[in-house]
């Protein structure tokens, strides 16, 4: 039931993001557009509640409740970021504006985008490890919390792989080919969604 609900999720936040953009662009419905971007939010507390649900009739805490806890992370963490990104391109295709800036591609200014990347891949972690502990004293002692564990190291894994990556950029900063400059496009703006 956790994994449909995880895959139900993944595909509403597409759904409800395309819908949002379409309205907004197409039919200059920007309330409306609002309203169903501010829809995405709730799927991921459908998740977290049926989850809850779902361990408190007595389900074995499995990988399917360690999933639902890296998916809320990740949303939480990188789901605005998304929005923003994808509101910008469909400015431009759908809205006539100018084409949104591209992340840097060289020198610092690519490690600072790494790095501000990689604090999001902490928040990420951080959320699902407060979920999965949430879940380890929910459960207790009465049930195997081997896998709600595990998924906690998992995601201090990943957070700490990319912590790696954006180091190397600092370290090794990419070079700009000949005659380019230091970035081939400006740092991503701060404009939220419309």
């Amino acid at each position: 039931m956790i994994v449909a609900l995880i895959i139900a999720c993944e595909v509403g936040f597409w759904v409800l993001l395309a819908l949002g953009l379409a309205v907004r662009y197409l039919l200059n419905w920007r309330r409306t557009s609002v309203v169903l971007l501010l829809c995405e939010p709730v799927l991921e507390l459908v998740l977290f509640a049926a989850t809850a649900v779902d361990l408190r009739n007595g389900a074995e805490p499995g990988w399917e409740h360690g999933l639902a806890a890296l998916y809320i992370g990740y949303t939480v963490a990188y789901g605005h970021y998304t929005i923003r990104w994808l509101d910008g391109h469909a400015a431009h295709r759908l809205g006539g504006a100018p084409k949104p800036a591209g992340a840097p591609r060289y020198g610092m200014a690519r490690a600072r985008h790494e790095a501000r990347l990689w604090l999001r891949t902490l928040l990420a972690a951080a959320v699902a490890c407060g979920l999965l502990q949430g879940a380890v004293w929910y459960v207790g002692d009465e049930g195997d919390i081997s896998s709600l564990r595990a998924f906690q190291w998992t995601a201090l894994r990943a957070a700490g792989i990319h912590g790696l990556v954006a180091l190397a950029y600092f370290v090794w900063p990419k070079k700009a080919p000949a005659g380019a400059g230091e970035e081939s496009g400006p740092a991503l703006t701060k404009e939220g969604v419309r």
